[in-house]
């Protein structure tokens, strides 16, 4: 049975808290080096390395992760209880950090958070970002799992897992007060006005694949790298949008938008992005065994 020394705890989560073994020793009012011999102790009761040093950074690895967690929470929990004795901490049991891609749809992220809407012990922290600074953070085990429009690169030493969990179709969307009639594409885009996705998009590099196909040059009066703002804008604007029906449910299903013409062969992919673990979080899990149930049904 691993017993642990809560000593060795301590010094840890101070080493943590410092990010430097010498500033931890000096808060703890220990020599480095007896600092560094209680760390190989409780690595040693761990049965592996807590921290990987990179360009002289302590980074910590996936045991160490785990092992912080808890600490979190028992350091935590000792300072509240010495606040408010006999009192219950409000601490919750579980966590999952999720990180998902600046432009990725908000309606997607909800739909696929909804598992862990009603349950109270469950902690959820959202990070956004771009794709390379939040696999950066997955492979430091700080998230536990990536939403993106993109797969992760192949990269056999992260040992990624890019899952897809969702396919959507892309559509030309308009203001209902703008027509409701169904228009044929491409020729709609020699007709009407269009808001697009930015450059850095995938949709809009295969959207200008088709235009440069279709021998078009559309008429562009907005782009934008942000989801949330491409809905606001197409309710905004007398143009046609170039989005995903998720983006913008909620106003079809209200008949503020209305969905003109889907654009043949372009298709907007959601996917999640995990890494091989010890210690997988279970909420991942549950996470993507939701998703590809709703999945079939779709």
């Amino acid at each position: 049975m691993l017993t642990l020394n809560f000593h060795h705890l301590r010094y840890f989560w101070m080493i943590t808290q410092v990010g430097s073994l010498t500033g931890a020793a000096a808060r703890l009012n220990v020599s480095p080096s007896s600092l560094s011999t209680q760390l190989k102790e409780l690595e040693h009761r761990c049965g592996g390395p807590l921290f990987t040093r990179d360009s002289r950074k302590l980074i910590l690895t996936e045991t160490g992760r785990l092992v912080l967690d808890h600490c979190d929470i028992i350091f935590r929990t000792g300072e509240e209880l010495s606040q408010a004795l006999g009192k219950k901490t409000g601490k919750r049991a579980l966590s999952v950090k999720i990180g998902s891609i600046a432009t990725l749809s908000r309606n997607f992220q909800i739909e696929f958070l909804r598992p862990l809407y009603e349950r109270m012990e469950v902690e959820i922290e959202l990070k956004s970002g771009g794709l390379s600074e939040l696999l950066t953070q997955l492979r430091d085990h700080t998230l536990d799992i990536v939403l993106s429009n993109l797969p992760a690169p192949h990269d056999a030493e992260t040992g990624w897992h890019s899952t897809l969990l969702h396919s959507e179709n892309v559509s030309l969307i308009g203001r209902t007060s703008e027509g409701r009639a169904p228009l044929k594409f491409p020729d709609a885009l020699t007709e009407f006005p269009v808001i697009l996705p930015s450059a850095n998009s995938n949709i809009r590099v295969a959207f200008d694949q088709l235009m440069a196909q279709h021998k078009i040059e559309p008429v562009i009066v907005a782009e934008v790298d942000d989801m949330s703002m491409l809905r606001l804008l197409a309710i905004a604007r007398p143009a046609l949008t170039v989005v995903p029906p998720v983006v913008v449910r909620g106003e079809l299903k209200s008949r503020v938008l209305v969905e003109r013409c889907r654009i043949p062969g372009l298709q907007e992919r959601f996917y999640a992005i995990t890494r091989d673990r010890k210690f997988p979080n279970p909420l991942v899990g549950e996470l993507l065994g939701a998703s590809r149930k709703s999945g079939r049904k779709r």
